[in-house]
Parts: structure tokens; sequence; C-alpha cells
């Protein structure tokens, strides 16, 4: 009787899943629109960039891992400890998710330090400035994240279609991620001169994580990751130490993996791989984009948030460079240039729900300002 219940209720799961994921959504019905025009083969396997997946899935049951260790909140609270003035503050928290973001990628950097950022801030008297250091946080996160090919799933999907060397890519990405640093450090240094108070960092400091065997396992899997990215590990060897030893050590954070982003990728590609099947569309679009990577890179990214702007653009761009530009800076903007920028918006709707235009204005505004100049880079 269990499992015959189990499957009434899954097509109502589904239909759950796919109302609290708008882009999840969009991505199916693209996938299934486009089966019409390509019917269902053996040959759709070769659109799956299962490298790309392999990866995601890995990074992200590690980050999980450590997540819920506490590590990143202990780092934070360590580093607090030493800060006693309102822009050192600042500049903690800003160039936390800034550098973290590089290697926990910018959602799991928002998700662990704006809620703890929202505590200091308070703490230090500094909750008339909430709105303009969460903003900050959230454009260090997104454009830290640009720096490597882990950061962001655009970024890992990018640098595995383009054929980059890790180095080349850092190349790439490098007077992009300094440039932001700078505007970062300038906004606090012009913006924050006159905040005093201090950091309250005994109140929030986290205690040491007590599974320090596991943390180091986890970090080993990490390092594992990263040799992967680099070409040093094959992809279904990784995918089989990560998955066998978290299965039997930590099976939470193999459960807590962005399944749903995963299934994202999986239809972008069944409908970029069935769109270069139409000849027509496919040179229509070659045209359209060819020469204008970053811009179009940057506008769809504004509409549709920079994931899926970079699958489905790549499909057919000429210059995976200026794509990777114009996707990873197109994440500023409008909220959802990068969904990654929801996570700071519901901290701040959710706690204090008056400040909710005001965040937005702001969010917006400093967007622009960051904006525009990397574009112009």
């Amino acid at each position: 009787m269990l499992l015959p219940g189990m499957l009434r209720s899954l097509p109502q799961k589904i239909l759950a899943a796919l109302r609290a994921d708008p882009v999840l959504a969009a991505s199916l019905a693209l996938a299934l629109l486009s089966c019409f025009f390509c019917p269902p083969s053996p040959g759709y396997l070769s659109y799956i960039d299962f490298d790309t997946l392999i990866l995601l899935f890995c990074l992200m049951a590690v980050m999980e891992g450590l997540r819920a260790q506490g590590v990143f909140p202990w780092v934070c609270g360590r580093l607090l400890g030493h800060v006693r003035s309102g822009r050192g503050i600042v500049f903690t928290l800003v160039f936390l998710c800034f550098v973290s973001s590089m290697f926990i990628t910018n959602d799991v950097a928002l998700i662990t330090f704006v809620p703890l950022g929202i505590l200091v801030l308070s703490m230090a008297g500094l909750s008339d400035r909430l709105c303009c250091t969460v903003t900050l946080m959230t454009i260090a996160a997104n454009l830290g994240s640009m720096f490597t090919p882990i950061g962001n799933p655009q970024n890992l999907y990018l640098f595995s279609l383009s054929g980059l060397g890790l180095g080349s890519f850092l190349l790439l990405t490098l007077p992009y991620t300094l440039a932001a640093a700078g505007l970062l450090a300038a906004f606090i240094f012009f913006g924050y001169r006159r905040q005093k108070g201090g950091a309250g960092a005994p109140s929030v400091r986290p205690p040491l994580p007590a599974n320090r065997g596991h943390v180091g396992l986890l970090l080993a899997l990490f390092a594992l990751c990263v040799a992967t990215v680099a070409g040093a590990v094959p992809h279904p060897a990784l995918l089989a130490v990560v998955a066998l030893t978290l299965l039997f050590t930590d099976r939470k954070a193999l459960a807590g993996v962005d399944y749903p982003l995963l299934l994202t990728f999986v239809f972008f590609f069944i409908f970029v791989g069935n769109a270069k099947q139409l000849s027509g569309l496919h040179t229509l679009l070659l045209t359209l984009l060819q020469g204008h990577e970053r811009l179009l890179g940057v506008l769809a990214s504004q509409i549709i948030s920079n994931v899926p702007a970079a699958m489905l653009l790549s499909g057919y761009s000429g210059d995976l460079k200026e794509l990777i530009v114009g996707t990873n800076i197109g994440g500023l903007g409008t909220l959802i240039a990068s969904m990654a920028s929801l996570i700071s918006y519901k901290q701040v709707a959710g706690r204090y729900p008056a400040l909710k235009r005001q965040y937005l204005a702001t969010f917006t505004l400093c967007n622009l300002v960051f904006l525009v100049p990397l574009y112009f880079l």
C-alpha cells in the first residue's frame, strides 16, 4: 500500500517542485518543446556534458558537508574577533564573501555569511547600513566567484566547453577580479569612514567544528575536485570516490545537493542540443550573437539569470571567452541576474520586511555602478 500511495503523490510533488523553481520549470518546458522538432533518440546522450554534471554534483555535496560542520561560520568568527572598527567589520564581511566564493561558490558564501553578517551588524550598532552592506556582500560573492571555474555553475560549464586550461581561465578573469576588488574596497573606504563600533566577535564566535576528522576528509575531497578541474583526475574517478565516501560517512551531504539545479542543466542540454539540429535557427542565432557575446550575455542574464543565459548562448557563440565575461558580470544588475542574489534578499526581507523597498533600491543602484565599468574594462 505504501508504494501506490507514493506513486499517487508523485505528480503533486513534481508540480510543487516546478512551482518553487521557475528556472527549472522553464528549462523543462523548453526541453519538451524542442522534442517536437527533434524526437527523442539515443543521440540525446551526446548533448549532455556529463563532466560538468559530475563536478557540480561533487562540489555541491562536499560544500554541503562542510557547511553542516560549521566550518565557514567558525572562520568568519575567528576573523571578526580581530576587528574593532565599523569599517573593519564591513570590510571583513564583504571580502569573506569575495574570497570564499572563489572556492565554495557564491550561493554557499551568501547562505553562510549573510545571516551571520546581519547579526554582527546589529550587535555592532551598524543596522542603519544593513542594506548597503548586504548589497556589497552579494556583489562581492557574485564577482569573486567569477575568478575560478568552480566559483559558480556557469563558469564550470563554460570552462568545460571552452577547452581552456586552468591557467588561461584564471588569466582571463583576473583583470575583472582585481577591478572588482578595487571597487569594493573604494566603496567601503569612502562609504564607511565615520562608522565606529566594536565587532562583538566574542558573542558571535561559533565553536570549533567537533568532528575535525570528518572536516579533514571533506577538505581532501574538495582538493580532489580541484585536481579534477585541473585535469589531473578523471571525472568518473572523482564521482566514484566522492559518492562512495559520503554514502558511508555523510549521507546528509548527499541529500543536501541541489538536484533541481542538476536537472535544470540536463533540460538545457537537451534544448540547446535540439536547437542546434535546426539549421535555420542555428544560423540566425549565430549571426545575431557573432561579436556581441558580452553584450547579449549581460542582457540575457538580466531576464533569465546568468546560468541559463550561459547555457542558451553557448551553443551559438564563436567567442566563449567573451561569453564567460558577459555572463559573469551579467550577474550584476537585476535581482534575478544571479539567482544567488535572491538568497540575500530573502534574508533581509524575512528579518526586516520594512526594508524591502530600500534594499531593492540600494541593490539596483550599487549593481549598476559596478556593472558599467566592468563591462567596458
